[in-house]
């Protein structure tokens, strides 16, 4: 009786409609990632382009794995870039170059802002474009870009009542997140 059942459910599995079959997704479309959240902890993702799932990445204990997240470069805008533009002076990309090229570092956030003298749509776009600017860089010298984000005007340091003040504004600040325990 056993062997009855099971040639007869080998023989509804070889049978099924070719249209069953032709239902499955190929392997192609899934593009499986590591990714970080805000809060410096890291989760395994896919995405077939119709729907996403994302899951923690934990070491051998089952402990979540998580970074290390701390602002570990501030520059002021004033020296990377010429007023209104978003090209990075060759000699201040050589120093980041050389900066992104540190041992230690998982990967890296790079944050752009402005001071609030233009509208606040061109503050944003400015200063998305040179967090742009930032992250081709660190790219192109091997790194890690976990975002690259403007603020604009929206998170100022100091005031920008006074010139000292806007000055403070135009940065680009540099997260960098490390694996805690490794390094």
């Amino acid at each position: 009786m056993a062997r009855a059942l099971a040639c007869a459910f080998l023989w509804a599995s070889a049978a099924a409609p070719a249209a069953a079959q032709s239902e499955r997704i190929p392997a192609e479309r899934y593009r499986p990632a590591l990714a970080q959240t805000p809060d410096g902890c890291q989760v395994w993702m896919i995405d077939d382009g119709w729907e996403g799932y994302a899951w923690n990445r934990t070491d051998r204990n089952g402990k979540p794995v998580c970074m290390k997240v701390e602002t570990c470069l501030v520059a002021s805008a004033d020296t990377l870039f010429a007023t209104d533009s978003a090209t990075v002076r060759p000699a201040e990309a050589d120093r980041l170059r050389s900066f992104f090229r540190q041992e230690g570092v998982w990967s890296y956030g790079i944050h752009g802002h402005t001071d609030s003298r233009a509208s606040d749509e061109y503050n944003m776009r400015l200063s998305q474009r040179r967090a742009n600017a930032v992250a081709k860089i660190a790219l192109a010298a091997g790194a890690r870009v976990a975002s690259a984000n403007g603020f604009g005007e929206r998170i100022p340091v100091a005031s920008n009542a006074t010139s000292a003040g806007m000055q403070k504004n135009r940065r680009v600040e540099i997260v960098c997140y490390r694996e805690i325990g490794r390094y």
